[in-house]
């Protein structure tokens, strides 16, 4: 008897798959943090029981992908968005298939962290930060948006603070000049305090360099602050070898900068925020008044 359809040599079917398998990206949503672990133990089909024990065979999973030479990212899974995403998909919050089918959402839209073979302990805070700043960067951006526009001039308010924001960062840089740069803005907003951290290196012969992301985000936060005319503040941070760290201060309000005294802002860095006690200044430290960082510019009105 002659055979003339297709032939596969033993173990053929198996081996195509182990390369398809390469193929395809994983993702694995991580419950970071026990509150939201515990959170998920009321879906009977979520059977860990212990947090640490779930976070071991996590990372002993990702190794072992990891191993597959397989292209694996993180996420961060959060309870809350999980229930949001079932009431409104009307899928059943307590299956793995609904959970599998979350977790490719997040791949989607982000934010995830790629698995670099670091222990997981040492990723999670990574991937916290990422997510809380993204977070972060679409609520002052929707909080920008929802402004309209100046009833005076017309102008769009987001993008008029954007602007002045921008050009604040690059005045706050310029003056600080050489050095490695850390600035924190903190502004409240309705619903949460928005915080944004910048690091950038300045040189004397160009302009500071800096993290793209991260610089949309300080300025993202810092215009919110401006168009809110919100209380807030900006401090920065400048290192250099051989000479102590340099930090300065401003406090925002009415949209503007206003530089604080170096009384204010030793005194800011040297009480207790919880209990008003008094803490001891940090050694190689000083702490300096805020410089002008006004850009003189027409368009800052709004």
């Amino acid at each position: 008897m002659t055979h003339t359809g297709p032939t596969t040599r033993p173990g053929g079917n198996a081996a195509i798959r182990r390369a398809l398998r390469r193929e395809v990206p994983t993702t694995l949503g991580i419950l970071a943090d026990p509150r939201d672990f515990t959170a998920m133990r009321r879906y009977r089909s979520f059977t860990f029981h212990d947090h640490d024990a779930y976070l071991r065979q996590s990372d002993q999973l990702l190794r072992s992908l990891s191993s597959q030479h397989l292209h694996t990212t993180l996420a961060l899974f959060d309870p809350d968005e999980y229930a949001d995403f079932c009431e409104d998909t009307g899928l059943d919050a307590d299956s793995p298939a609904t959970r599998s089918r979350f977790t490719a959402e997040l791949a989607r839209r982000g934010p995830v962290v790629p698995y670099t073979g670091a222990p997981l302990a040492d990723l999670l805070p990574h991937l916290v930060d990422t997510t809380v700043r993204r977070a972060t960067r679409h609520y002052a951006t929707a909080l920008l948006t929802d402004l309209g526009t100046c009833a005076q001039c017309g102008e769009d308010i987001g993008r008029a603070s954007c602007a002045q924001a921008s050009r604040l960062l690059t005045r706050l840089l310029d003056v600080a000049g050489p050095g490695t740069h850390h600035l924190v803005c903190s502004v409240p907003a309705p619903d949460e305090q928005l915080l944004a951290v910048l690091h950038a290196e300045g040189d004397t012969t160009a302009a500071a360099a800096l993290d793209a992301e991260e610089g949309i985000e300080f300025v993202t936060v810092l215009a919110a602050g401006i168009a809110l005319r919100s209380s807030g503040g900006v401090v920065l941070r400048t290192s250099r070898p051989g000479a102590p760290d340099y930090l300065h201060g401003w406090r925002l309000e009415g949209g503007r900068l206003t530089p604080l005294t170096a009384g204010e802002v030793f005194s800011a860095y040297c009480t207790d925020a919880a209990t008003g006690d008094p803490l001891p200044p940090e050694p190689g430290v000083e702490y300096c008044a805020g410089f002008p960082v006004t850009t003189a510019d027409p368009g800052d009105h709004h």
